[in-house]
């Protein structure tokens, strides 16, 4: 069954973290972003990447977030190898928790605070 690989959009444009995180709030259980393709550790690393700075730095805080959101159980993360060192990085969104009606952003603000 193939049905993934025509369910998440390729990644044109550098995702921000803010575009995770309306995807992430967004989301219906079971749709799958790819939210970076490469080499994540070695593209969010400043010795080891082909970014620019400024891109480097967005992608980093893009994996953070991610890892944040699957952390609180809000997606899983999955990789696909390509072929070496080539990754699809994917989030697949998770059912909302039914024991608790909190929004995405009250939990972005409860980090902040």
């Amino acid at each position: 069954m193939n049905v993934i690989a025509s369910r998440f959009p390729a990644v044109r444009n550098p995702l921000t973290e803010i575009d995770l995180c309306g995807w992430i709030g967004q989301a219906a259980p079971g749709d799958i972003l790819e939210y970076h393709r490469g080499f994540l550790a070695l593209d969010t690393m400043p010795q080891g990447t082909r970014l620019a700075e400024r891109e480097r730095a967005e992608l980093a805080r893009v994996a953070r977030r991610a890892w944040w959101a699957a952390e609180r159980g809000l997606i899983h993360l999955v990789q696909r190898r390509h072929r070496s060192d080539d990754y699809s990085y994917l989030a697949i969104a998770r059912p909302k928790p039914k024991q608790a009606s909190v929004s995405l952003s009250t939990l972005l603000l409860a980090e902040v605070a």
